[in-house]
């Protein structure tokens, strides 16, 4: 199997786990967000600059809705992942070479 093969079949099953699975992820809030809940001081969070310029804020796509606001969130999440792997793998390896 040569590496691109190996890509190909990582990412397509990376795209599958990310679309398929991703409407059967808990609604319920993280950590953090639970506690200030269960704590009662929720209403008093502050809304930095970051947050409203997010991408996909709630991990889904803006104008999206429905299970597919989750699926295409997912799917851009697992290439933005595997893109960001394949960066810094191909910079180290560079790196790596010019070492030698």
């Amino acid at each position: 199997m040569t590496k691109r093969t190996f890509y190909i079949i990582a990412l397509g099953a990376s795209l599958g786990i990310a679309v398929f699975l991703s409407p059967f992820a808990s609604e319920a809030p993280d950590g953090l967000e639970r506690v200030a809940e269960d704590l009662k001081f929720i209403d008093r969070a502050i809304s930095g600059p970051l947050q409203g310029a997010a991408p996909m804020p709630d991990y889904a796509i803006p104008r999206v809705t429905g299970p597919a606001a989750g699926m295409a969130a997912g799917a851009v999440g697992a290439l933005a992942a595997f893109a960001g792997a394949a960066g810094a793998g191909r910079l180290l390896g560079a790196r790596r070479n010019r070492k030698e």
